[in-house]
């Protein structure tokens, strides 16, 4: 069985940049429907990792780059992932992945609404891997926003990882809620039906292009804390 300093090790040999876990108790808040006993009744700790993407795709003049950067980063995680999965299983750790993206079941075809059947940002967040700006983001202290999450979920306990104490926001700071051209921010969610027409443009040869990014781009954390 692998202790929690073990399947650190065997995240970080699979390239994650950072870890952090987050026990079952962390989750009371959680909507129904989307708690991690709701995906895997045995959930006892959530285990969650994230790798840095290369920031200079955001400021390219045209959107195909950060749009091939960000579908080959859930590629990657998805398969960084799986392999730290099969490596905790043949330490005798019984565990259940979750997708970094696609696929999920909940839609609201009137909201244009979609919701993961884990929330990764927040699961970031219980991990200790950073705070939610008012983008919406996950925020690491040295990363910003530029980072993909992964996770995992186990039925062994371990000892939750401490919750960030750093602000990502300055205060009163509205950059990326004046930014966004769809106005989709509220500071505390994203209206998914104004901000998917950009987010997810669909070109005429059927392409999906991330065509804005601004909430990201904008911020003044979006390379880290200074």
């Amino acid at each position: 069985m692998g202790t929690k300093d073990k399947i650190k090790e065997v995240a970080f040999n699979n390239g994650v940049d950072l870890f952090g876990v987050a026990s079952i108790d962390r989750f009371k808040n959680a909507p129904k429907g989307f708690h991690p006993k709701d995906v895997y009744s045995k959930t006892e700790t959530v285990i969650a990792f994230a790798i840095k993407l290369p920031a200079e795709a955001l400021y390219a003049d045209n959107p195909v780059p950060f749009t091939h950067v960000n579908t080959l980063a859930m590629q990657k995680m998805d398969l960084i992932t799986y392999d730290i999965s099969t490596e905790l299983d043949k330490l005798g750790l019984k565990n259940i992945l979750i997708p970094t993206d696609d696929p999920y079941l909940y839609w609201d075809n009137d909201k244009q609404e979609g919701r993961a059947i884990l929330s990764l940002r927040h699961v970031g967040y219980l991990a200790g891997l950073g705070k939610l700006g008012r983008n919406n983001l996950l925020i690491n202290k040295d990363y910003g926003n530029m980072i993909q999450i992964g996770a995992l979920l186990t039925n062994e306990i371990f000892e939750s990882d401490p919750l960030a104490d750093y602000e990502v926001c300055p205060p009163n700071c509205r950059i990326c809620l004046d930014n966004c051209p769809q106005n989709a921010l509220t500071g505390e969610t994203v209206i998914q039906k104004e901000c998917r027409p950009v987010s997810n443009f669909k070109t005429e040869r059927g392409f999906t292009i991330k065509k804005c990014f601004e909430c990201r781009k904008k911020c003044p954390s979006v390379l880290g804390i200074k």
